[in-house]
């Protein structure tokens, strides 16, 4: 679409196709028309005014949630330019299809005592969860999968390791990507233990319109096995007007973090692209640049860090914006809200893109054995703290006067070094055995 304002209806619209499912204008309109219909089927169950709905009744009454379709929206989107309210077009639209059914005379137990945050606090949360399910998790399994895979496939591939950049004790490539699937199990963990809350309890959050018309039915029991059984949400017990969004700002900055952790990696692979300790799968047709043919960008980790940005900008504005309301309630998580579809679009987008990418990298060892080799002072550290345990004076010190400023440390002159060493040959051999590719502790 090139005259959409957002990349994600307009360049990237192919790419969050299946979100539309759960944050759309349709969308939301479909889970508010849910809400609604769970809960008069849940009222059929409790007051005797309900008796005469019969089972065939509420089939249809079922199909109108079931078979909700694009049209159905446009009849409410069509009624909310009378109404100027969105909640109550839904209402109105669900009572027109209660009369088309013949059941005209329970209309009015639909939104029976509640208030539209009753249903959108509990259809905002369904969204989430159902896209969190269906779409976002299953697309960071295969990332975290891909990564496993490039773990143990580089299991004993030795590199020289960079601390602030400079050459350091080597380690393995499996290792270096093992670091960041611990990271994002622990945060993944954190993540799925946080509960889905929604806010369900009329006009100021004291159940009082029901407890008022019905005062010997237990409402909040009710409101708690509606929400629990029939949405398979949790309950907040003590709201104002809407819900405090803790729960649901645990959960952006839960993924807020994930993606930090994938900025990092992106950023990574990207580096060792330009250390040429990767190459990248060739894809015909694909342009690397527009004045340079030989070039092949490293784009799909560009990409996702990119994206990742604008989805935590967009987390982190939710997160600290949504659990403040003054008093009982105030509008602005409204238009907020309306965009939580943004950042987990972006998500999306991003573990694509680093997925696309880990795709394309072949290791190149050959640059990797290179480097180690040029880096013979790197096993200094061993020497060292080898001649520590035999008690050899200042060993620190000796290391610190052949390698500091030398550019010239190769396994010679670690040779030449070890063998004017003060020890038992034993010791010597055991210090001349050691290699920059080997050097690489536990893997």
């Amino acid at each position: 679409m090139l005259s959409a304002l957002s990349p994600l209806d307009g360049r990237y619209e192919s790419k969050i196709n299946e979100l539309k499912n759960f944050f759309s204008e349709e969308a939301l309109i479909k889970y508010r028309v849910i809400v609604e219909i769970k809960y008069f089927l849940k009222l059929c169950d409790t007051l005797p005014q309900l008796n005469n709905v019969s089972s065939s009744d509420k089939e249809g009454i079922k199909a109108i949630m079931s078979e909700f379709s694009t049209e159905d929206a446009e009849v409410i989107k069509e009624t909310e330019k009378t109404t100027n309210h969105d909640v109550k077009a839904v209402e109105y639209f669900i009572k027109d299809r209660f009369r088309e059914l013949g059941l005209q005379e329970n209309v009015e137990f639909i939104h029976f005592g509640l208030t539209s945050q009753d249903v959108n606090n509990t259809a905002f949360p369904l969204m989430i969860k159902g896209a969190l399910e269906e779409v976002i998790m299953p697309a960071l399994g295969a990332v975290a999968e891909k990564l496993h895979d490039l773990s143990e496939e580089w299991k004993g591939v030795p590199i020289l390791a960079r601390t602030h950049g400079q050459p350091a004790s080597p380690t393995t490539m499996g290792k270096e990507i093992l670091v960041f699937i611990e990271r994002l199990d622990e945060q993944i963990h954190q993540m799925e233990e946080i509960n889905i809350k929604a806010k369900f309890g009329g006009a100021t959050g004291n159940l009082n319109a029901h407890k008022v018309s019905f005062p010997d039915i237990d409402w909040r029991a009710f409101a708690n096995e509606f929400v629990e059984e029939d949405l398979s949400l949790s309950r907040s017990q003590y709201t104002t007007q809407i819900a405090h969004y803790d729960q649901l700002a645990a959960l952006f900055d839960a993924l807020s973090r994930i993606n930090t952790i994938l900025i990092d990696l992106a950023r990574d692979f990207w580096t060792y692209i330009s250390m040429d300790y990767f190459k990248q799968k060739v894809v015909e047709g694909e342009v690397g640049s527009s004045a340079m043919p030989h070039k092949v960008n490293p784009i799909d980790f560009e990409n996702a860090e990119g994206n990742f940005g604008v989805s935590n900008a967009v987390f982190r504005h939710l997160s600290g914006k949504l659990p403040i309301s003054r008093l009982q309630r105030d509008l602005t998580d409204s238009t907020v809200l309306r965009n939580v579809g943004v950042p987990f679009g972006h998500t999306l987008i991003a573990y694509k893109s680093l997925l696309k990418g880990l795709n394309k990298v072949v290791i190149n060892q050959s640059k990797m054995k290179e480097d180690l080799e040029a880096n013979w002072a790197v096993v200094s550290e061993a020497i060292q703290n080898i001649l520590r345990r035999e008690g050899y004076e200042k060993p620190y010190e000796a290391l610190k006067a052949l390698t500091r400023g030398n550019n010239q440390i190769t396994k010679e002159s670690i040779a030449n070094f070890i063998s004017e060493l003060k020890v038992e040959n034993n010791i010597k051999e055991e210090m001349l055995a050691i290699t920059p590719q080997n050097y690489v502790g536990y893997y």
